[in-house]
């Protein structure tokens, strides 16, 4: 099962953000709110003057998600992130001026495109990392273990993570912050993350279990999700029940299933087109044989969602859980 997980992450899903990053024109499938890791995060989230910064005290010793340890004289100079949603979390801490590399697929914030690309997720290209002597790599889910392998036998310190649930990304926000000296930073994100999760879970706990709605997500064209991953995570915090729930991590849909559950409310990619058939995921999921009786389809409650938003659990992860809320129960999350 953890195979058919990892093939399905870094086949599928590395695409999909791709797809995703080409196209985010705003659409009226989208439910309306406004980003809480935008690419001024670098400065929402830095200290005030009033406030006591914390520092790293060096040489500091931590342990990545594969258990493998590095010890840091300084604070790392140059950093390379072969991984879009950890590439999102040092800009997001204000280390925008130290990254040197990113992988092909960044694509935000805005400033990323400006980065020498070092290749894909899940193979980046050696040759272009070496050339840029970083004194840390950061790595994510997606890349293989014989890539990892390769860059560490080169000596390089590559960290790796591997979230699955908003608190292994509040881990690596502080992780990061820990190692880059950035830890007022990492802890005034965390701060503001875990208050958008406060203000979502308070409100789903108003819902009454027989009100609470089922929710079918198809994140790529055949592509649902199930436990143990942080998209059915952010489901059940904003209060639906997701349908894929009866199984573990990234799984190809079964048709028939979808339609005997059939969901109150189906979120989806923007922006993604069938490779096969060529049509758009919404008129994919609306056009298949017997899903026009499906309640989700039937009222109209289809829900698209900004994929790099959607897919990504770097810092605008609650983001996309403020939107899953807004989407599955419009107003329930009142504005302050």
């Amino acid at each position: 099962m953890k195979k058919l997980w990892l093939i399905a992450l870094t086949l599928v899903l590395a695409v999909a953000l791709a797809g995703c990053g080409k196209d985010n024109n705003n659409s009226a499938a989208s439910p309306s709110a406004s980003s809480s890791a935008s690419p001024a995060a670098s400065e929402s989230a830095a200290p005030s003057s009033d406030a006591a910064v914390k520092k790293t005290e060096y040489p500091l010793t931590v342990k990545d998600a594969t258990g493998t340890e590095f010890t840091f004289d300084k604070a790392p100079e140059k950093i390379v992130s072969t991984s879009v949603s950890e590439t999102e979390i040092l800009f997001a801490l204000g280390l925008g001026d130290k990254v040197v590399g990113v992988s092909d697929y960044d694509n935000y914030p805005p400033e990323v495109l400006e980065k020498q690309k070092v290749g894909g997720v899940t193979e980046p290209n050696v040759e272009a990392i070496i050339s840029l002597e970083p004194d840390l790599v950061i790595t994510g889910i997606s890349i293989k273990d014989t890539a990892v392998e390769k860059l560490r036998s080169l000596d390089l310190k590559l960290v790796k993570t591997e979230p699955k649930s908003i608190d292994d990304v509040l881990g690596n926000i502080l992780l990061f912050g820990q190692i880059s000296d950035k830890q007022t930073e990492a802890e005034a994100l965390v701060a503001q993350m875990k208050e958008d999760v406060r203000k979502v879970t308070e409100a789903a706990a108003t819902i009454k279990p027989e009100d609470k709605k089922k929710v079918y997500i198809e994140f790529s064209p055949g592509w649902t999700v199930g436990k143990g991953e942080f998209m059915d995570e952010l489901i059940t915090l904003a209060g639906g029940v997701n349908i894929a729930s009866d199984m573990q991590g990234w799984n190809p849909i079964n048709e028939e299933k979808v339609i005997a559950d059939n969901p109150d409310v189906i979120i989806y990619t923007l922006n993604i087109t069938d490779d096969k058939s060529g049509k758009k995921l919404e008129d994919l999921i609306q056009g298949r044989s017997g899903w026009d009786k499906i309640k989700a389809i039937a009222d109209k409650q289809l829900v698209g969602m900004d994929g790099d938003i959607l897919s990504r659990p770097g810092p605008r992860i609650t983001e996309a859980l403020k939107q899953l809320s807004e989407g599955i129960y419009p107003g329930l999350v009142k504005s302050e």
